[in-house]
């Protein structure tokens, strides 16, 4: 049976970024595109497929598990693609409120988060308040935070807490819905893919940024 991976990492091949030092998403990745991130990105099958079929895409993954950081971030760079596509060895919920500028980002992804799915461990959820703080920041006008599992009482708990922010707003198949039917992004996680293959169904919650209110005009000076 062939090797999914390395056995280990080296530490040199481990994609990092200056630890407790803002990041600026412009920077990081090339072109002038729109920006996603995908928290969580694994095996990388969704980011790669995403950055196929949307040359035009800037995309960052970010990683918690150094193995899967460094292989994924090697292969695009074998497939040329790691100008503007890139995989960052990190937590999600420390590197989020780095990253900027602020309204950059056209769309995040979470697929299949929280494999500890059991009340006991709503404590270890990914979609904290605080990471949720540090997406809607990070979320243009309309910038899109889509949410998929298999766990129907988790997309219920996503659904509740996203409703609860006035900064987004439901953006599903129906007015005032927040479901989805189908995965509208061109591209599919190894986790859907087997969800899908097994029969089961897959919950999909997906919310929009609404606009920023204008900031005050100045006064106008009073002229002499």
């Amino acid at each position: 049976m062939p090797r999914r991976g390395p056995r280990t990492t080296a530490p040199s091949a481990v994609p990092l970024l200056p630890h407790d030092e803002p990041v600026d998403l412009h920077a990081l990745l090339s072109g002038s595109g729109p920006i996603e991130l995908e928290i969580g990105p694994g095996r990388g099958m969704f980011l790669i497929a995403r950055a196929t079929v949307r040359p035009d895409v800037r995309l960052l993954g970010i990683e918690v598990r150094r193995k899967w950081a460094a292989v994924v971030d090697e292969r695009l760079r074998r497939l040329g693609m790691v100008e503007r596509a890139r995989v960052v060895c990190d937590d999600a919920r420390q590197l989020l409120p780095r990253l900027g500028p602020s309204g950059s980002v056209a769309t995040i992804f979470l697929h299949f988060p929280d494999p500890w799915w059991k009340r006991r461990h709503a404590k270890r959820s990914v979609l904290s308040d605080a990471l949720l703080d540090a997406a809607t920041r990070l979320l243009g006008e309309c910038g899109e935070l889509f949410v998929q599992t298999d766990v129907p009482e988790r997309a219920a708990a996503y659904e509740q807490a996203l409703r609860l922010r006035p900064e987004l707003e439901p953006a599903g198949d129906e007015g005032g819905s927040a479901r989805l039917a189908a995965n509208p992004y061109g591209a599919r996680s190894n986790r859907e893919k087997r969800v899908e293959a097994d029969g089961l169904p897959v919950h999909r919650v997906r919310f929009r940024r609404v606009a920023r209110p204008n900031p005050p005009q100045g006064r106008e000076r009073a002229e002499n």
